[in-house]
């Protein structure tokens, strides 16, 4: 058999898994005859053939020989193989039937890959074999390349053929009763025709990414076969644990590579290899986000890490069912929102991965990118996931202009944040300096639910811990020199990116003097020089809208704990009008 590996005594396989599971109860009621198999189907699927030995294949092979038996007519067709079947003797059974109707039919238009020729001649052989009481199985892959997700009015002549032939044997009670069974292969559900996808008489089943247990039972069978090169330290055990969001497909790449090169991988080894499997998996619209940081490198904002130490505490305790499924984070520019995510991955020691732009101006990719993603990060779980720019970055559901794309893709974001079942394992952080921009959507309870905003330094003792906090950051060796005094030369409110131009200014001096330290004179003389960027109202309206979003009065800076909720949305609005923005 072609494409699969041989792997013997593998414990795991007990049953069928729960999608195999799925599609045989769909098929056993009756009441369905096409499927849509979408997921993770270009992978090794584990199969057991005989007592004690089991094998990893292709999903056709799959479906065919563990579902099905290899029994009775069971047929292949993609637009590059055409018509194939499950054995030579279905094969010649086929092409005899139509030679026997009609001598003078081409053997090749038989087994053609234009669909036209392949689905005409297929349903004839249906047709011929339902009355036998035959079990009929057609398997048809790529079907983004026959249904692809458009508009009916915009498909080809050819296109739109397979869309209405595929809909009709949905339909037709004779290929119901007369257990005909097509089964469409897609990688992503949103890249073929959505009414085909939507109809109530199709059945879509998800292959996941391998979960735990099979990803240490094949690195086992790996080992067994010396195919497996660890370092020291490192088992099949602790390198399943850590490979979540890799397929049985990427792990033999991994372990194959590893071996041809003499490299025992390492931790670090498979860091790398699992950044960059995951990244090209997911076509570079996601984006490891790596930190030596932890919380004690933030400056201030005490009540926050305080939250956030909490939950990371709670993260290590298993208790998942306390965590809340998302965090907003706020506060006006240069406040270190980003910097305090990055930190609190580092806190707790899982993956953090960024969205990167997903959309496409081609009509459908936007979708498909966007559900490529949300399975990869079901197969990471445990993930952090930032969104930076969230008012910017995830719309609403009002926009216009593009026929409905970003309608759908934020009704996907938004019910895929709200899904409970992932709780404490995917967390979201919505970053932004206008959360009044963000839709309450992704605001409300059961998505971001936790507010948390940050402001610039309100105190001299909070300004010189954020002095003391960017040397150590930043690496600097400084001189000793009364703080303090220094930092009230400021004469405005200066965020953590102001102090750190400054001192990235001050180290760059001291370079140029051929000097490995800082000293005050170089702090004065950069003083007297900066001016930082003046955008006082932006800057006043995204404080006032960061106050209003917060859930704990707090974490708010004593200068607007007790301004009136009423006034406070005047204020807003008055700003806004002043910057020419509309409510």
């Amino acid at each position: 058999m072609k494409d699969q590996l041989i792997v013997k005594n593998l414990p795991f396989i007990k049953i069928l898994p729960a999608w195999a599971q799925e599609l045989s109860y769909k098929y056993l009621s009756k009441t369905a005859n096409l499927y849509i198999l979408h997921g993770n189907i270009r992978d090794f699927l584990p199969h057991k053939m005989n007592e004690g030995e089991f094998i990893f294949v292709k999903i056709q092979d799959y479906v065919s020989e563990v579902l099905f038996g290899n029994r009775d007519v069971i047929a292949f067709w993609d637009r590059s193989s055409g018509v194939t079947f499950c054995t030579p003797e279905m094969m010649k059974a086929y092409l005899e039937a139509h030679v026997e109707r009609n001598p003078d039919v081409d053997k090749d238009d038989l087994v053609s890959p234009d669909p036209l020729l392949a689905f005409k001649y297929l349903e004839e052989y249906f047709l011929l074999n339902i009355p036998k009481k035959k079990r009929i199985v057609l398997i048809a892959d790529y079907a983004e390349t026959f249904l692809p997700a458009s508009d009916v009015s915009r498909l080809s002549d050819e296109d739109r053929y397979c869309f209405v032939t595929l809909n009709r044997w949905s339909h037709d009670p004779v290929f119901t009763k007369g257990d005909v069974s097509v089964i469409l292969l897609t990688e992503n559900l949103t890249d073929i025709n959505p009414r085909i996808v939507s109809s109530p008489t199709t059945v879509k089943v998800q292959i996941p990414i391998p979960d735990e247990s099979v990803r240490i039972s094949f690195l086992e069978f790996l080992e067994r076969r010396k195919t497996l090169l660890l370092d020291k330290g490192l088992g099949p055990r602790e390198v399943g644990t850590i490979t979540s969001g890799l397929n049985l497909m990427n792990l033999n790449r991994l372990a194959a590579e590893s071996y041809q090169e003499d490299l025992p991988i390492s931790m670090d080894y498979l860091k790398q290899k699992k950044k960059e499997i995951i990244e090209n998996e997911a076509s570079g619209l996601l984006e490891f986000l790596e930190t030596e940081h932890d919380l004690s490198y933030v400056s201030g904002h005490d009540f926050v890490k305080r939250r956030f130490k909490s939950a990371a505490r709670a993260l290590k305790q298993g208790r998942l069912d306390v965590l809340p499924m998302g965090y907003l984070i706020s506060g006006p520019v240069g406040t270190g929102k980003s910097f305090l995510v990055t930190a609190f991955a580092g806190e707790i020691g899982i993956p953090m991965v960024k969205f990167k732009n997903f959309r496409s101006k081609w009509q459908g990719v936007t979708e498909s990118n966007l559900e490529k993603v949300l399975n990869i990060l079901k197969a990471m779980a445990p993930v952090a996931v930032m969104i930076d720019e969230a008012d910017a970055f995830l719309g609403d559901r009002n926009q216009e202009g593009d026929s409905g794309t970003s309608n759908r893709i934020f009704a996907q974001i938004a019910s895929f944040m709200g899904n409970t079942e992932y709780r404490g394992r995917i967390i979201w952080f919505l970053i932004t300096c206008r959360p009044d921009l963000l839709p309450i959507d992704l605001k409300r309870q059961g998505r971001a639910e936790e507010h948390l905003a940050l402001f610039y330094p309100d105190t001299d003792a909070e300004k010189e811990a954020l002095f003391d906090t960017l040397v150590r950051k930043l690496d600097l060796s400084i001189r000793k020199f009364p703080v303090g005094d220094l930092l009230r030369r400021f004469k405005y409110e200066f965020s953590g990116a102001d102090l750190e131009a400054v001192l990235i200014r001050a180290k760059f001096r001291a370079a140029m003097d051929g000097r490995s330290f800082v000293t005050r004179e170089d702090m004065d003389e950069i003083l007297a020089d900066f001016v930082p960027p003046a955008y006082p109202h932006e800057i006043e309206l995204q404080n006032l809208v960061a106050v209003l979003e917060c859930t704990s009065k707090e974490m708010v800076p004593k200068r607007f704990q007790n301004l009136d909720r009423t006034k406070l949305v005047r204020d807003i609005r008055e700003i806004k009008e002043l910057l020419g923005e509309r409510e």
